[in-house]
């Protein structure tokens, strides 16, 4: 079909909370046509699509390959061909290495490299030409903080991702970057802390704050549009100057 109302197309996976809500609404605002990907948040991604004009909220496992080519289907049948793919979807929980089971193993490298690994591989058959790919990767990379090696780990498979793939894709005009946000006051970062730590990171950095997810967003609304044409194959650390 054609696009809603002419309207560019974006998915955003993982947007029912935190920094994928803000991605959502500033894609709105830009003019996009959005899927608000969810795995289980159902109320919170069906009430975000009802705030927007022209989305869907679309419910898929990114980590499951079947429920990702699922997801284009339901967004090529009801929005249109995708121009923008945003994989914000992710999970953090850091402890010691040593202390990390099986299960939080497969868990984080499922969501955060498969289910970016899944997005990419359909993208790269579906995707628009001159289209605009986001990955989500990490300032903490930067940081070696004891805690996150598992984490780390999945992000810098995610910027290997981003490197190469912006090279395969040579001759369809498609850019493909990632932001590395330092912290952000989200859910997912502050769930966990103490409030010593928390002042903590928002003492780390120079502007000395926490991000909000709108400063992130921001940045993806400047990948996807028309003044970072000529940005492909980068990673943006937006973190306030903390590495």
């Amino acid at each position: 079909m054609s696009q809603t109302d002419n309207k560019r197309v974006a998915i955003v996976t993982g947007a029912s909370r935190g920094i994928g809500v803000a991605i959502a609404r500033r894609l709105a605002q830009e003019g996009f046509a959005v899927a608000i990907n969810y795995a289980a948040s159902a109320k919170e991604a069906e009430a975000l699509a009802a705030e927007l004009p022209s989305a869907i909220a679309v419910k898929a496992d990114v980590s499951n390959a079947d429920d990702v080519k699922r997801m284009f289907d339901t967004v090529e049948a009801q929005l249109g061909r995708v121009d923008a793919l945003i994989n914000n979807a992710g999970i953090m929980k850091t402890m010691p290495l040593a202390d990390t089971s099986d299960a939080l193993f497969e868990q984080t490298f499922g969501i955060n490299v498969r289910g970016t690994f899944n997005t990419l591989r359909e993208a790269a058959k579906r995707m628009n030409d001159g289209g605009r790919i986001v990955n989500f990767s990490t300032t903490a990379l930067a940081m070696n903080l004891p805690g996150y090696a598992i984490y780390n780990a999945t992000k810098s498979a995610v910027e290997s991702f981003t490197h190469v793939f912006a090279k395969e894709l040579r001759g369809r005009h498609i850019t493909v970057n990632a932001v590395a946000p330092g912290p952000v006051a989200t859910a997912l970062f502050l769930e966990g802390k103490t409030d010593e730590q928390i002042a903590g990171f928002a003492k780390m950095p120079p502007l000395e704050r926490l991000g909000q997810p709108e400063d992130i967003a921001n940045v993806v609304a400047f990948i996807v549009g028309p003044d970072a044409a000529w940005v492909n194959g980068q990673i943006l650390r937006a973190n306030g100057g903390i590495a």
